[in-house]
């Protein structure tokens, strides 16, 4: 028996494991530690003791052909930290021929969770009349994970299956984070120089869009509020309702797909009303559709949250950060309120605001763009390509959804437009900080890539969109 170290969480701690396996096949000495090696704490927090006759090998076969066991068969629940390594020693009771020369029964095992624990190896001991094997295995997210045992007599042809055991358990627990993680992550969007920058410049481009508010038009959309329910539709019902479907094609993890889930439930972003601009659609309907699906989230997104955690077993506690939909509002309201109130006072300087919006919609969003990736690579570092690949195709699909939707109403073309990008355009910081507040570290990292890749597929794939448009409006003026 040695004493090794596996990383947890970011920190090295000491957990005991066995070495050389190989090598002490048949000593009773081994047997007697590896017996009692499952009542140790890291295996096993709820076996306080084993059996010291077990331990001896002095054992009686068990009734009803039941030839497996973890330490004294007490305990089915065994319990290691995330991320960790270790093994348990599985006896098995099953005899073997006293001259040894053919090969033992062979014990296959199978982790009915390969989220929570994987099953790196087995081998296989022998003495007095039975068994054991040592199965390695790697924790990994916390869970509970069923394991799924069989012991097979490869002599046999067709091998016979002597013993199938699905009640052990094992349950990985959390590590406690590291502090000085916290401050290398996604907590540092605050630390960051560039978004100060990008805020004070977001203050003004939301002013310069408040001078583009038409209040008869706000007005007719009181009256005739349809575009703003087709935004809320397709917002908090078919998107999150795509990307559950999309989740179970492509097989994703539990917390990827929640978090991807969360996303495509997220409101729409400030984004969609400068892409409104751009694209030549109706930015006083834009303007009005982002302020009213933020404060619908305030509902339809813990809903939405219930509703599918049910649906893919996730029973985590789920937070809306009310304070960050708050002050989105208020970035929302205070500046276009400005915006409205400079066009009626000061048309002047309206007119400058006026000028200059194209320009900085596009410097925005370049830095958007660029400050997204530079504080999303440490999460993107592990991305695999079916989430990739799912998010990639969230933003065109939102767009096909909303433009489908309005187009049955035969909304003119510009409120068209305004719906298809309010669906497609998700605010994605809002469910990064829904996931970082109700998950755990990991999980939460995990978790986040969903968001940052429909961010940045999202804005790209719409930059790519506006060149092409204004590459088409340069070629084929409209007269």
């Amino acid at each position: 028996m040695v004493l090794r170290r596996v990383r947890v969480g970011g920190a090295s701690q000491p957990w005991l494991s066995l070495g050389g396996c190989g090598q002490c096949a048949g000593s009773v000495s081994l047997l007697k530690v590896a017996l009692l090696l499952i009542s140790l704490p890291w295996g096993a927090r709820g076996s306080a003791s084993a059996n010291l006759s077990v331990a001896l090998g002095h054992t009686m076969p068990p009734p009803r052909g039941h030839y497996l066991s973890i330490g004294d068969g007490s305990v089915m629940e065994f319990e290691f930290p995330e991320e960790s390594e270790g093994i348990i020693v599985i006896s098995s009771q099953y005899p073997v021929q006293g001259n040894r020369t053919e090969p033992g029964p062979v014990l296959r095992a199978f982790s009915l969770d390969t989220e929570v624990l994987t099953i790196q190896n087995v081998s296989a001991m022998t003495w007095g009349r039975g068994g054991g094997f040592v199965v390695n295995i790697r924790s990994r997210l916390p869970g509970l994970a069923p394991l799924y045992l069989q012991l097979v007599d490869p002599q046999k042809t067709p091998p016979k299956l002597i013993e199938e055991q699905r009640d052990f358990r094992i349950k990985v627990s959390p590590a406690e984070d590291p502090p000085a993680t916290l401050s290398t992550g996604l907590v540092h969007f605050s630390e960051n120089p560039i978004l100060y920058l990008l805020l004070l410049l977001i203050f003004v481009n939301k002013c310069s869009f408040g001078c583009t508010v038409e209040l008869e038009v706000l007005r007719g959309l009181l009256q005739s509020p349809q575009p703003m329910l087709l935004g809320l539709l397709g917002q908090f019902l078919v998107m999150p309702l795509y990307a559950f479907l999309m989740a179970k094609v492509f097989m994703l993890p539990k917390a990827l797909a929640l978090g991807l889930i969360i996303t495509c439930s997220s409101p729409g972003g400030g984004g969609s009303y400068l892409f409104s601009l751009l694209l030549g659609g109706d930015v006083t309907l834009a303007i009005s559709m982002t302020f009213i699906s933020t404060v619908a989230a305030t509902g339809f997104l813990p809903l939405s949250s219930a509703i599918y955690s049910h649906l893919l077993s996730i029973h985590e506690t789920l937070h809306v950060p009310i304070s960050k939909i708050l002050g989105t509002l208020l970035f929302i309201a205070i500046p276009i309120a400005a915006g409205v109130l400079i066009k009626s006072k000061l048309p002047k300087c309206s007119q400058l605001l006026l000028q200059v919006i194209k320009p900085f919609s596009f410097v925005l969003l370049l830095g958007g763009l660029f400050l997204a990736y530079h504080m999303g690579v440490f999460i993107l570092a592990g991305v695999r390509l079916p989430i990739v690949l799912v998010g990639l195709t969230v933003p065109p699909v939102g767009l096909l959804v909303g433009y489908g939707l309005a187009a049955c109403l035969k909304l003119p073309v510009a409120q068209r437009r305004t719906v298809s990008i309010e669906v497609g355009v998700q605010n994605s910081l809002l469910a990064l900080a829904m996931l970082q507040l109700s998950l755990r570290r990991l999980q939460a990292d995990y978790a986040s890539q969903a968001p940052f890749i429909v961010a940045l597929s999202g804005t790209s794939e719409m930059l790519a969109f506006v060149v092409g448009h204004f590459i088409y409006s340069s070629l084929c003026p409209v007269h």
